[in-house]
């Protein structure tokens, strides 16, 4: 099994963070994986990419990913400007932070043979922090709701190992809910 995974939004929102979160749970469960971004000079908030491959195998894949198995939208007006579905395998999962049920996202970005999961991470993270800093966390727990990648008890593992006291609280707390909250159509 190789799943890759592609991560959109911007910089600044945690991407790098959550691709790594994601990949060291894996290897918690004794997988392989990989965790690296793609931007250039860039500043905070404009468009980047974050890629995340896993492997019950060893990788000996070192590029970006071009045809991903997984796409995670951290941000939804990224939509509008980047072509977030370009490559996704027949088959394969988009989570997008979106208002719109998964439906409707599906209908409005054409994609046919792909299934789509949405919840609204900004409303979450506004609700439980005050702000939207905490997208990543959210689109992360969603990830795991969706997908069986790496199992919930592995990422929680892996919060725990990268947080500590409130953060570490607040994080498992945005992660449960993203799990718990994301639908597909």
């Amino acid at each position: 099994m190789l799943a890759e995974i592609r991560w959109h939004g911007r910089a600044g929102q945690g991407i790098i963070t959550a691709s790594r979160l994601l990949a060291y749970a894996a290897i918690l469960e004794d997988k392989h994986a990989q965790a690296f971004p793609e931007f250039g000079p860039e500043r905070i908030g404009a468009p980047i990419s974050g890629f995340t491959r896993i492997s019950d195998q060893p990788i000996e894949i070192h590029s970006k990913i071009y045809q991903p198995d997984v796409v995670v939208v951290l941000d939804p007006t990224v939509i509008k400007m980047v072509n977030v579905a370009e490559g996704l395998k027949k088959g394969g999962r988009l989570l997008a932070n979106s208002k719109e049920g998964p439906g409707e996202l599906s209908s409005r970005l054409n994609l046919n043979g792909v299934e789509v999961y949405t919840l609204n991470a900004t409303k979450i993270s506004i609700d439980v922090l005050g702000d939207a800093r905490a997208l990543n966390t959210i689109m992360l727990g969603a990830l795991v709701g969706a997908t069986n990648l790496v199992s919930l008890d592995s990422i929680l593992k892996a919060l725990g190992e990268r947080f500590s006291g409130p953060i570490l609280d607040k994080n498992i707390q945005l992660l449960k809910k993203g799990f718990m909250e994301v639908r597909s159509q």
